[in-house]
């Protein structure tokens, strides 16, 4: 994975057809996306219950992108080495899951995948600053983890902002996951995001019988991201 700081669409396909994960994720990448998005989910850490490691292990030869896994789980570490051996380019884990994030992030690296942090809303940036050597992604949740579907919370804006400041020149990415539309993807843009997480907005009107529905809500997205970024050129 090279780094750069272009728009990258990367849908969540927790809002994909559940029985027919293999041709979506293929429809999907044929329209356009960057990153293919696995949201995963414990029942206790959030209030849902998704997938497992061995849901993506069988969806992983069908991802010709990134497979960008994104950890709701609490305790972590113990199946960090299951989701890499699955094949997870990207492993995220919640600076909220346990009491000892240094080494989970430790452990994900050692696991040879990429490291990602993700923060809820109503966390702040205090905790970090001393992370930032330690990861290659820091996703902004902008809806409460457990459900898609949910509405933007506009007061992460400003924490976005902040830490674009705070990484400065480290090639990390900034990913937003929540309410992304071709509608709130400028507002993230324009403060420093890179990697757009959106659900229901490419799935939504498609299937795999129409997969043109999906590459048009993709290029709308990354359209209106684009053009919010145009002049940071």
């Amino acid at each position: 994975m090279r780094f750069t700081r272009s728009i990258k669409i990367a849908p969540s396909i927790l809002s994909a057809d559940f029985a027919n994960f293999g041709a979506e994720i293929r429809a999907i990448e044929g329209q356009g996306c960057d990153w293919v998005h696995v949201d995963v989910m414990d029942g206790h850490f959030v209030p849902n219950l998704t997938f497992g490691p061995q849901l993506c292990a069988a969806i992983r030869p069908h991802i010709k992108t990134v497979m960008d896994v994104h950890l709701m789980i609490a305790p972590v570490d113990p199946y960090i080495e299951a989701f890499a051996q699955a094949g997870a380019d990207i492993l995220t884990a919640h600076l909220e899951s346990g009491p000892h994030i240094h080494r989970t992030l430790q452990a994900i690296r050692a696991s040879g995948a990429k490291a990602g942090l993700a923060l809820n809303p109503g966390t702040g940036l205090d905790g970090v600053g001393h992370l930032l050597d330690m990861v290659d992604l820091v996703c902004v949740m902008t809806v409460n983890p457990g459900f898609g579907g949910q509405q933007f919370i506009h007061s992460q804006i400003d924490k976005v902002r902040a830490l674009r400041a705070m990484i400065g020149d480290r090639p990390i990415h900034i990913e937003i996951d929540g309410g992304i539309t071709p509608e709130t993807a400028p507002l993230m843009a324009a403060v420093g995001a890179d990697v757009l997480v959106a659900g229901s907005a490419v799935f939504k009107g498609g299937s795999v019988d129409k997969p043109e529905v999906y590459g048009a809500n993709i290029r709308a997205i990354r359209a209106a991201a684009e053009a919010a970024t145009a002049f940071m050129a």
